[in-house]
């Protein structure tokens, strides 16, 4: 049984650097709008570090599953990571991407956003498409407006620019609520197509 209406679920959406010096901030609010998502906080910011740090987990289980990863896309590519990054440690590895991570999160002003609508957490998540842009769906955000892909960057010894990051999980999405906005930032209103929508 629901304890909450799903039209009131919320999530987080950040416009990274790369979408904000690129230009894309319209266009991407303009897709979730036109989807029936509510914006009901938005503000643009230069983060500092330590928030950046609170925003990316500094936990073992995560770090190392970022690591595998990064470990996964060198065997895809006949690369060796031992050779490139000084070690196959997926932990070692997932420390490095959290630090490239942190650092371009931190390293221009990023447009924070919640959104709310019925079931906004899987809606953004379709609308954004596959974290690595190599495998985003054409008609997804990051299909349409990012080719970065990740041996590039592991090369390159930075993060993926994906243009966007949103929250995983609705649990997660309160964690990130709380991080990047105070109460009196986000706001309650009924748009005006909401009664055809879902009434």
């Amino acid at each position: 049984m629901l304890t909450q209406d799903p039209r009131k679920e919320k999530t987080v959406v950040l416009l990274k650097p790369d979408a904000v010096k690129r230009g894309l901030i319209g266009e991407v609010l303009h897709r979730f709008e036109k989807a029936g998502l509510k914006v009901i906080a938005l503000k643009m910011v230069w983060v500092e570090e330590s928030l950046v740090a609170k925003h990316y987990p500094d936990e073992k289980n995560y770090l190392t599953q970022v690591g595998q990863k990064t470990l996964k896309s060198y065997e895809e590519y006949g690369r060796d990571a031992n050779e490139e990054l000084g070690t196959k440690d997926p932990f070692e590895i997932g420390k490095m991407v959290r630090k490239w991570n942190m650092e371009f999160l931190a390293s221009g002003p990023v447009v924070a956003i919640i959104f709310q609508g019925l079931h906004a957490v899987d809606a953004v998540r379709m609308l954004v498409g596959n974290t690595l842009p190599r495998f985003a769906e054409p008609g997804t955000i990051r299909g349409d407006y990012s080719l970065d892909s990740p041996i590039l960057a592991n090369l390159q010894k930075r993060t993926v620019k994906n243009i966007i990051h949103a929250s995983g999980t609705v649990e997660e999405a309160k964690l990130e609520e709380e991080l990047w906005f105070h109460k009196n930032e986000i706001h309650d209103y009924k748009r005006v197509d909401e009664q055809i929508m879902f009434e």
